[in-house]
Protein backbone atom coordinates (compact mmCIF):
# COMPACT_ATOMS: atom_id res chain seq x y z
CA UNK A 1 0.00 0.00 0.00
CA UNK A 2 1.17 3.30 -0.93
CA UNK A 3 1.58 6.09 1.64
CA UNK A 4 -0.15 9.27 0.28
CA UNK A 5 1.68 13.10 0.17
CA UNK A 6 0.76 16.03 -1.96
CA UNK A 7 4.72 16.51 -2.82
CA UNK A 8 7.68 13.74 -1.94
CA UNK A 9 11.25 15.59 -2.39
CA UNK A 10 14.17 13.30 -3.56
CA UNK A 11 17.26 14.91 -1.90
CA UNK A 12 17.89 17.04 1.10
CA UNK A 13 20.55 19.55 -0.55
CA UNK A 14 19.75 23.19 -0.67
CA UNK A 15 17.55 22.70 -3.60
CA UNK A 16 15.44 19.78 -2.02
CA UNK A 17 15.10 20.76 1.69
CA UNK A 18 14.07 24.56 1.43
CA UNK A 19 11.24 23.35 -1.50
CA UNK A 20 9.88 20.85 1.15
CA UNK A 21 10.23 23.79 3.87
CA UNK A 22 8.40 25.80 1.74
CA UNK A 23 5.77 23.39 1.04
CA UNK A 24 5.11 22.84 4.58
CA UNK A 25 4.80 26.55 5.05
CA UNK A 26 1.58 26.33 2.00
CA UNK A 27 0.03 23.92 3.59
CA UNK A 28 1.44 21.11 1.61
CA UNK A 29 2.07 17.28 3.00
CA UNK A 30 5.21 16.73 2.35
CA UNK A 31 7.80 14.10 2.48
CA UNK A 32 12.06 14.39 1.94
CA UNK A 33 13.96 11.29 1.15
CA UNK A 34 17.39 10.76 1.63
CA UNK A 35 19.79 8.35 0.90
CA UNK A 36 23.17 9.94 2.71
CA UNK A 37 23.64 9.43 6.73
CA UNK A 38 23.17 13.48 7.35
CA UNK A 39 20.80 15.85 5.61
CA UNK A 40 21.88 18.83 3.48
CA UNK A 41 23.16 17.36 0.46
CA UNK A 42 26.80 17.92 -0.84
CA UNK A 43 26.92 21.89 -0.29
CA UNK A 44 26.45 21.34 3.74
CA UNK A 45 28.28 18.33 4.01
CA UNK A 46 30.67 18.41 1.26
CA UNK A 47 31.00 21.49 -0.69
CA UNK A 48 30.02 25.08 0.24
CA UNK A 49 30.09 24.87 4.19
CA UNK A 50 33.07 22.82 5.06
CA UNK A 51 35.11 24.30 2.57
CA UNK A 52 34.93 27.73 3.59
CA UNK A 53 35.70 26.57 7.39
CA UNK A 54 38.85 25.26 5.45
CA UNK A 55 39.31 28.52 4.03
CA UNK A 56 38.69 30.52 6.90
CA UNK A 57 41.80 28.32 8.48
CA UNK A 58 43.80 28.70 5.46
CA UNK A 59 43.38 32.42 5.30
CA UNK A 60 43.95 33.15 9.25
CA UNK A 61 46.90 30.71 8.89
CA UNK A 62 48.32 33.03 5.74
CA UNK A 63 47.68 35.97 7.82
CA UNK A 64 49.77 35.01 10.71
CA UNK A 65 52.71 35.23 8.03
CA UNK A 66 52.60 38.76 7.43
CA UNK A 67 51.86 40.09 10.89
CA UNK A 68 54.29 43.14 10.18
CA UNK A 69 52.08 44.73 7.96
CA UNK A 70 50.21 45.37 10.77
CA UNK A 71 53.02 46.67 13.49
CA UNK A 72 52.00 43.33 14.86
CA UNK A 73 53.95 40.27 15.72
CA UNK A 74 53.67 36.05 16.46
CA UNK A 75 56.55 33.78 16.62
CA UNK A 76 56.75 30.18 15.54
CA UNK A 77 53.23 29.77 13.52
CA UNK A 78 51.73 26.73 12.86
CA UNK A 79 48.67 24.37 12.50
CA UNK A 80 47.28 20.96 13.42
CA UNK A 81 45.88 19.67 10.03
CA UNK A 82 44.03 17.11 11.96
CA UNK A 83 41.97 20.12 13.83
CA UNK A 84 41.64 22.25 11.17
CA UNK A 85 39.97 18.99 9.02
CA UNK A 86 38.36 18.08 12.59
CA UNK A 87 36.58 21.63 12.82
CA UNK A 88 35.52 22.15 9.48
CA UNK A 89 33.42 18.45 9.59
CA UNK A 90 32.25 19.90 13.03
CA UNK A 91 30.84 23.26 10.82
CA UNK A 92 29.29 20.65 8.70
CA UNK A 93 27.76 18.24 10.82
CA UNK A 94 25.66 21.34 13.07
CA UNK A 95 24.59 22.92 10.15
CA UNK A 96 23.44 19.42 8.62
CA UNK A 97 21.89 19.03 12.32
CA UNK A 98 19.92 22.08 11.80
CA UNK A 99 18.52 20.86 8.82
CA UNK A 100 16.86 17.60 10.69
CA UNK A 101 15.32 20.64 12.68
CA UNK A 102 14.12 22.48 10.28
CA UNK A 103 12.55 19.37 8.64
CA UNK A 104 11.32 18.27 12.73
CA UNK A 105 9.49 22.08 13.19
CA UNK A 106 7.92 22.05 9.61
CA UNK A 107 6.36 18.57 10.35
CA UNK A 108 7.79 17.06 7.28
CA UNK A 109 9.16 13.49 7.17
CA UNK A 110 12.36 12.61 6.58
CA UNK A 111 12.67 9.26 4.83
CA UNK A 112 15.89 7.47 4.64
CA UNK A 113 16.93 4.98 1.49
CA UNK A 114 17.27 5.32 -2.01
CA UNK A 115 14.40 6.84 -4.04
CA UNK A 116 13.72 5.34 -7.60
CA UNK A 117 10.55 6.55 -9.59
CA UNK A 118 7.67 4.14 -11.64
CA UNK A 119 4.68 5.06 -13.33
CA UNK A 120 1.73 6.07 -11.04
CA UNK A 121 -2.28 7.63 -11.26
CA UNK A 122 -0.70 11.26 -12.23
CA UNK A 123 2.58 11.97 -10.38
CA UNK A 124 5.30 8.84 -10.85
CA UNK A 125 5.38 6.74 -7.49
CA UNK A 126 8.49 7.04 -5.49
CA UNK A 127 9.34 3.67 -3.94
CA UNK A 128 12.15 4.00 -1.38
CA UNK A 129 15.12 1.48 -0.23
CA UNK A 130 15.03 1.61 3.02
CA UNK A 131 18.15 1.85 4.68
CA UNK A 132 16.47 0.35 7.62
CA UNK A 133 15.44 -2.77 5.22
CA UNK A 134 12.62 -3.62 3.70
CA UNK A 135 10.82 -0.89 1.22
CA UNK A 136 8.19 1.89 1.22
CA UNK A 137 6.29 3.66 -1.53
CA UNK A 138 5.09 7.24 -1.41
CA UNK A 139 2.32 8.20 -3.93
CA UNK A 140 2.76 12.19 -3.71
CA UNK A 141 0.48 13.88 -6.41
CA UNK A 142 3.83 16.24 -7.32
CA UNK A 143 7.82 14.91 -6.65
CA UNK A 144 10.66 16.67 -7.31
CA UNK A 145 13.83 15.67 -8.17
CA UNK A 146 16.41 17.58 -6.29
CA UNK A 147 19.30 14.52 -6.39
CA UNK A 148 22.09 16.95 -7.09
CA UNK A 149 25.33 15.81 -8.51
CA UNK A 150 28.61 14.99 -8.65
CA UNK A 151 32.12 14.91 -9.74
CA UNK A 152 33.35 14.65 -13.27
CA UNK A 153 35.84 11.65 -13.88
CA UNK A 154 37.88 10.37 -16.86
CA UNK A 155 39.38 6.78 -15.47
CA UNK A 156 40.24 5.81 -18.76
CA UNK A 157 42.93 8.34 -18.32
CA UNK A 158 43.05 8.53 -14.51
CA UNK A 159 41.12 11.54 -13.65
CA UNK A 160 39.17 9.20 -11.30
CA UNK A 161 39.46 9.16 -7.51
CA UNK A 162 41.19 6.26 -5.65
CA UNK A 163 40.75 7.69 -2.25
CA UNK A 164 44.11 8.10 -1.77
CA UNK A 165 46.76 9.89 -3.82
CA UNK A 166 43.56 11.40 -6.51
CA UNK A 167 40.87 13.34 -4.99
CA UNK A 168 37.67 15.27 -5.74
CA UNK A 169 36.27 17.87 -3.84
CA UNK A 170 34.89 15.08 -1.14
CA UNK A 171 38.23 13.24 -0.56
CA UNK A 172 40.48 16.74 -0.77
CA UNK A 173 37.95 17.74 2.48
CA UNK A 174 39.12 14.81 4.35
CA UNK A 175 42.83 13.80 3.85
CA UNK A 176 45.13 12.29 6.51
CA UNK A 177 47.52 15.13 6.39
CA UNK A 178 48.66 18.04 4.27
CA UNK A 179 50.35 17.14 1.06
CA UNK A 180 53.32 18.89 0.50
CA UNK A 181 53.01 18.96 -3.73
CA UNK A 182 49.56 19.55 -5.14
CA UNK A 183 48.25 19.38 -8.45
CA UNK A 184 44.74 20.80 -9.30
CA UNK A 185 43.14 19.61 -12.83
CA UNK A 186 40.84 22.39 -13.86
CA UNK A 187 40.24 26.17 -12.57
CA UNK A 188 37.11 26.49 -11.89
CA UNK A 189 35.81 27.82 -8.42
CA UNK A 190 35.84 24.22 -6.62
CA UNK A 191 39.24 23.97 -8.33
CA UNK A 192 40.73 27.92 -7.11
CA UNK A 193 39.29 27.22 -4.06
CA UNK A 194 41.17 23.96 -2.75
CA UNK A 195 44.48 25.53 -4.41
CA UNK A 196 43.79 28.24 -2.36
CA UNK A 197 43.23 26.83 0.74
CA UNK A 198 46.50 23.97 0.11
CA UNK A 199 48.52 26.97 -1.08
CA UNK A 200 47.91 29.40 2.43
CA UNK A 201 49.21 25.86 4.24
CA UNK A 202 52.37 26.14 2.18
CA UNK A 203 51.71 23.05 -0.14
CA UNK A 204 53.52 23.47 -3.91
CA UNK A 205 50.20 24.17 -6.02
CA UNK A 206 49.82 24.05 -9.95
CA UNK A 207 46.74 24.51 -11.89
CA UNK A 208 46.54 22.69 -15.06
CA UNK A 209 43.51 24.47 -17.12
CA UNK A 210 42.30 23.11 -20.28
CA UNK A 211 41.36 26.56 -21.92
CA UNK A 212 43.63 29.62 -22.32
CA UNK A 213 42.63 31.23 -19.01
CA UNK A 214 41.62 30.26 -15.41
CA UNK A 215 38.35 31.04 -13.97
CA UNK A 216 36.86 31.22 -17.63
CA UNK A 217 33.30 31.77 -16.34
CA UNK A 218 34.62 34.99 -15.22
CA UNK A 219 35.01 38.22 -17.13
CA UNK A 220 38.56 38.65 -19.10
CA UNK A 221 39.62 41.24 -16.66
CA UNK A 222 39.15 39.71 -13.47
CA UNK A 223 40.46 36.27 -14.41
CA UNK A 224 43.78 38.32 -15.40
CA UNK A 225 43.88 40.09 -12.26
CA UNK A 226 43.17 37.00 -10.80
CA UNK A 227 46.02 34.99 -12.17
CA UNK A 228 48.55 37.34 -11.24
CA UNK A 229 47.25 37.53 -7.28
CA UNK A 230 47.63 33.80 -7.33
CA UNK A 231 50.69 33.95 -8.47
CA UNK A 232 51.84 36.28 -6.24
CA UNK A 233 51.40 34.50 -3.29
CA UNK A 234 53.17 31.37 -5.30
CA UNK A 235 50.41 29.74 -7.33
CA UNK A 236 51.45 27.94 -10.80
CA UNK A 237 49.85 27.81 -13.73
CA UNK A 238 49.29 25.97 -17.04
CA UNK A 239 46.55 27.18 -19.34
CA UNK A 240 45.43 25.80 -22.66
CA UNK A 241 46.59 22.51 -21.57
CA UNK A 242 45.07 19.02 -22.31
CA UNK A 243 45.57 16.30 -19.42
CA UNK A 244 46.30 12.66 -21.58
CA UNK A 245 47.33 10.58 -18.19
CA UNK A 246 47.42 10.39 -14.86
CA UNK A 247 49.73 7.73 -13.55
CA UNK A 248 50.66 6.93 -10.04
CA UNK A 249 54.25 7.00 -9.04
CA UNK A 250 56.12 5.73 -5.85
CA UNK A 251 55.43 8.48 -3.61
CA UNK A 252 52.58 10.16 -5.90
CA UNK A 253 51.32 10.81 -9.01
CA UNK A 254 52.71 12.47 -12.62
CA UNK A 255 50.43 13.83 -14.80
CA UNK A 256 51.20 14.52 -18.51
CA UNK A 257 49.21 17.36 -20.54
CA UNK A 258 50.09 19.10 -23.18
CA UNK A 259 50.35 22.62 -23.73
CA UNK A 260 51.78 25.22 -26.49
CA UNK A 261 52.52 22.17 -28.49
CA UNK A 262 54.76 21.04 -25.93
CA UNK A 263 54.37 17.29 -23.87
CA UNK A 264 55.29 18.10 -19.62
CA UNK A 265 54.56 15.78 -16.99
CA UNK A 266 54.60 17.07 -13.48
CA UNK A 267 54.84 14.85 -10.36
CA UNK A 268 53.58 16.17 -6.57
CA UNK A 269 52.13 14.23 -3.58
CA UNK A 270 48.39 14.58 -4.50
CA UNK A 271 46.17 15.22 -7.43
CA UNK A 272 42.49 17.06 -6.96
CA UNK A 273 39.98 16.51 -10.41
CA UNK A 274 38.08 19.46 -10.58
CA UNK A 275 36.97 19.49 -13.84
CA UNK A 276 32.95 20.14 -13.38
CA UNK A 277 30.17 18.29 -12.33
CA UNK A 278 27.48 15.38 -13.98
CA UNK A 279 24.00 15.28 -12.43
CA UNK A 280 22.77 12.47 -10.37
CA UNK A 281 20.29 10.35 -12.97
CA UNK A 282 21.57 7.15 -12.94
CA UNK A 283 19.38 4.40 -11.29
CA UNK A 284 16.58 6.45 -10.62
CA UNK A 285 13.73 5.18 -13.19
CA UNK A 286 13.65 8.13 -15.55
CA UNK A 287 14.53 5.63 -18.47
CA UNK A 288 11.33 3.73 -17.72
CA UNK A 289 9.50 6.85 -17.54
CA UNK A 290 10.79 8.77 -20.48
CA UNK A 291 11.85 11.61 -18.61
CA UNK A 292 14.03 13.90 -20.99
CA UNK A 293 17.51 13.86 -20.25
CA UNK A 294 20.22 16.32 -21.77
CA UNK A 295 24.10 16.01 -21.38
CA UNK A 296 23.79 14.03 -18.24
CA UNK A 297 21.54 16.69 -16.92
CA UNK A 298 17.34 16.64 -16.32
CA UNK A 299 15.53 19.00 -18.80
CA UNK A 300 12.91 21.37 -17.36
CA UNK A 301 10.68 24.02 -18.19
CA UNK A 302 9.86 27.68 -16.83
CA UNK A 303 8.53 26.06 -13.98
CA UNK A 304 11.01 23.32 -13.20
CA UNK A 305 8.30 20.72 -14.67
CA UNK A 306 10.23 17.77 -16.30
CA UNK A 307 8.40 16.22 -19.80
CA UNK A 308 6.14 13.77 -17.17
CA UNK A 309 3.50 15.03 -15.58
CA UNK A 310 3.61 15.81 -11.94
CA UNK A 311 7.65 15.33 -11.85
CA UNK A 312 9.81 18.40 -11.48
CA UNK A 313 13.46 19.06 -11.24
CA UNK A 314 15.65 21.17 -9.40
CA UNK A 315 19.41 22.19 -8.56
CA UNK A 316 21.70 20.88 -9.51
CA UNK A 317 20.54 17.85 -11.23
CA UNK A 318 18.67 19.98 -13.57
CA UNK A 319 21.55 22.23 -14.65
CA UNK A 320 23.95 24.83 -14.66
CA UNK A 321 24.57 27.20 -13.21
CA UNK A 322 25.77 24.87 -10.49
CA UNK A 323 24.98 27.13 -7.28
CA UNK A 324 23.25 26.21 -4.19
CA UNK A 325 21.03 29.25 -3.86
CA UNK A 326 20.17 28.65 -7.44
CA UNK A 327 19.44 25.17 -6.16
CA UNK A 328 16.85 26.99 -3.39
CA UNK A 329 15.71 30.05 -5.24
CA UNK A 330 14.36 26.85 -8.39
CA UNK A 331 12.83 24.83 -5.24
CA UNK A 332 10.72 27.80 -4.03
CA UNK A 333 9.68 28.67 -7.34
CA UNK A 334 8.87 24.80 -8.29
CA UNK A 335 6.63 24.85 -5.24
CA UNK A 336 5.05 27.71 -5.53
CA UNK A 337 4.12 27.05 -9.04
CA UNK A 338 2.85 23.47 -8.23
CA UNK A 339 0.32 24.96 -5.52
CA UNK A 340 -0.84 27.19 -7.68
CA UNK A 341 0.62 30.62 -6.61
CA UNK A 342 2.12 32.03 -10.20
CA UNK A 343 5.91 32.65 -9.58
CA UNK A 344 7.44 34.79 -12.17
CA UNK A 345 11.13 35.26 -10.34
CA UNK A 346 12.67 32.03 -12.12
CA UNK A 347 14.89 34.09 -14.20
CA UNK A 348 16.38 36.28 -11.17
CA UNK A 349 19.82 36.86 -11.67
CA UNK A 350 22.38 34.74 -10.27
CA UNK A 351 25.51 35.68 -7.98
CA UNK A 352 28.56 33.45 -8.52
CA UNK A 353 31.30 33.33 -6.10
CA UNK A 354 34.71 31.62 -5.93
CA UNK A 355 36.13 32.48 -1.78
CA UNK A 356 39.65 32.18 -2.64
CA UNK A 357 42.25 34.78 -1.42
CA UNK A 358 41.78 37.19 -3.20
CA UNK A 359 37.64 36.23 -3.32
CA UNK A 360 35.74 36.51 -6.69
CA UNK A 361 32.48 37.00 -7.49
CA UNK A 362 29.97 37.93 -10.46
CA UNK A 363 26.76 38.42 -11.97
CA UNK A 364 24.91 39.05 -15.10
CA UNK A 365 26.64 39.64 -17.99
CA UNK A 366 30.63 40.11 -18.84
CA UNK A 367 31.43 42.99 -20.90
CA UNK A 368 32.76 40.37 -23.83
CA UNK A 369 29.14 38.44 -23.64
CA UNK A 370 27.28 41.84 -23.90
CA UNK A 371 29.13 43.26 -26.66
CA UNK A 372 28.63 39.48 -28.15
CA UNK A 373 24.91 40.04 -27.76
CA UNK A 374 24.86 43.36 -30.08
CA UNK A 375 24.75 45.55 -26.67
CA UNK A 376 26.36 49.10 -26.88
CA UNK A 377 27.70 49.07 -23.30
CA UNK A 378 29.65 51.49 -20.86
CA UNK A 379 31.47 49.76 -18.37
CA UNK A 380 32.94 51.31 -15.19
CA UNK A 381 36.26 50.07 -13.38
CA UNK A 382 37.01 51.33 -9.32
CA UNK A 383 40.37 49.89 -7.62
CA UNK A 384 40.38 49.15 -4.07
CA UNK A 385 43.86 50.78 -3.81
CA UNK A 386 41.64 54.17 -4.22
CA UNK A 387 39.54 53.07 -1.65
CA UNK A 388 39.51 54.37 2.36
CA UNK A 389 38.60 51.31 3.94
CA UNK A 390 40.56 48.62 2.01
CA UNK A 391 44.05 50.74 2.40
CA UNK A 392 43.28 50.93 6.47
CA UNK A 393 42.51 47.53 5.76
CA UNK A 394 45.84 46.62 4.02
CA UNK A 395 43.14 44.86 1.43
CA UNK A 396 44.13 46.73 -1.50
CA UNK A 397 43.76 43.95 -4.24
CA UNK A 398 41.35 44.14 -6.72
CA UNK A 399 38.95 46.29 -8.16
CA UNK A 400 34.95 46.64 -8.71
CA UNK A 401 33.45 46.08 -12.73
CA UNK A 402 30.54 47.60 -13.67
CA UNK A 403 28.64 46.58 -17.53
CA UNK A 404 25.74 49.13 -18.44
CA UNK A 405 23.61 49.08 -21.16
CA UNK A 406 24.21 52.32 -23.03
CA UNK A 407 20.85 52.98 -24.20
CA UNK A 408 18.66 52.45 -21.11
CA UNK A 409 21.11 52.70 -18.15
CA UNK A 410 20.46 49.31 -17.09
CA UNK A 411 23.02 47.79 -14.83
CA UNK A 412 23.42 44.30 -17.12
CA UNK A 413 26.64 42.95 -15.19
CA UNK A 414 29.24 43.44 -12.04
CA UNK A 415 32.57 41.98 -11.54
CA UNK A 416 34.88 41.99 -8.57
CA UNK A 417 37.75 41.05 -7.56
CA UNK A 418 39.62 41.57 -4.07
CA UNK A 419 38.56 41.30 0.20
CA UNK A 420 34.99 39.91 0.93
CA UNK A 421 33.39 40.90 -2.24
CA UNK A 422 31.72 37.39 -2.18
CA UNK A 423 29.72 39.77 0.56
CA UNK A 424 29.06 43.24 -1.41
CA UNK A 425 27.56 41.15 -4.77
CA UNK A 426 24.06 41.02 -3.43
CA UNK A 427 24.17 44.15 -3.54
CA UNK A 428 24.35 44.28 -7.72
CA UNK A 429 22.35 41.53 -7.37
CA UNK A 430 19.02 43.50 -5.53
CA UNK A 431 19.91 46.37 -8.08
CA UNK A 432 19.58 43.82 -11.05
CA UNK A 433 16.86 42.02 -10.13
CA UNK A 434 15.28 45.66 -9.22
CA UNK A 435 16.04 46.70 -12.18
CA UNK A 436 18.06 49.87 -11.83
CA UNK A 437 19.56 51.88 -13.71
CA UNK A 438 22.85 54.33 -13.08
CA UNK A 439 19.98 57.05 -12.16
CA UNK A 440 19.34 54.59 -9.15
CA UNK A 441 22.67 53.61 -8.58
CA UNK A 442 23.90 57.14 -8.01
CA UNK A 443 21.12 57.93 -6.03
CA UNK A 444 22.15 55.24 -3.52
CA UNK A 445 23.85 56.43 -0.16
CA UNK A 446 26.77 54.01 0.18
CA UNK A 447 28.62 54.33 4.08
CA UNK A 448 31.55 55.57 4.56
CA UNK A 449 34.39 53.63 4.93
CA UNK A 450 33.44 50.80 3.13
CA UNK A 451 34.48 48.82 0.45
CA UNK A 452 31.47 48.59 -0.84
CA UNK A 453 32.08 52.21 -1.57
CA UNK A 454 34.17 51.00 -4.63
CA UNK A 455 31.02 49.81 -6.05
CA UNK A 456 29.23 52.95 -6.01
CA UNK A 457 32.38 54.31 -7.58
CA UNK A 458 32.29 52.32 -10.36
CA UNK A 459 28.81 52.75 -12.13
CA UNK A 460 30.46 56.08 -11.51
CA UNK A 461 33.26 55.98 -13.64
CA UNK A 462 30.82 54.03 -16.49
CA UNK A 463 29.32 57.51 -16.86
CA UNK A 464 32.29 59.68 -16.61
CA UNK A 465 31.68 60.88 -13.01
CA UNK A 466 33.98 59.05 -10.94
CA UNK A 467 34.89 60.88 -7.58
CA UNK A 468 37.96 59.38 -6.34
CA UNK A 469 40.53 58.30 -9.16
Amino acid sequence: MADAFDLVVIGSGPGGYVAAIRAAQLGLKTAIVEREAALGGICLNWGCIPTKALLKSGELYETLGHLGDYGLAAENRSYDFTKVIARSRAVAKQLSSGVAFLMKKNKIEVVEGTARLEKGDGAPRVVVALKAGGERTLAPKSAILATGARARTFPDIGLAPDGDRVWTYREALVPKEAPKSLIVVGSGAIGIEFASFYRALSADVTVIEALDRILPVEDEEVSTAARKAFEKRGLKFFVGAKVSKLAKTKAGVAITFEAGGKAETLEADRAIVAVGITGNVEDLGLEALGVKVDRGHVAIDAHCATNVAGLYAIGDVAGPPWLAHKASHEGVHCVEHIAGLKPDNLTAPIPGCTYSEPQIASIGLTEAAAKAAGREVKVGRFPFRANGKAIAAGQTEGFVKTVFDAKTGALIGAHMIGAEVTEMIQGFALAMTLEATEAELFATVFPHPTMSEAMHESALDAFGRVLHI
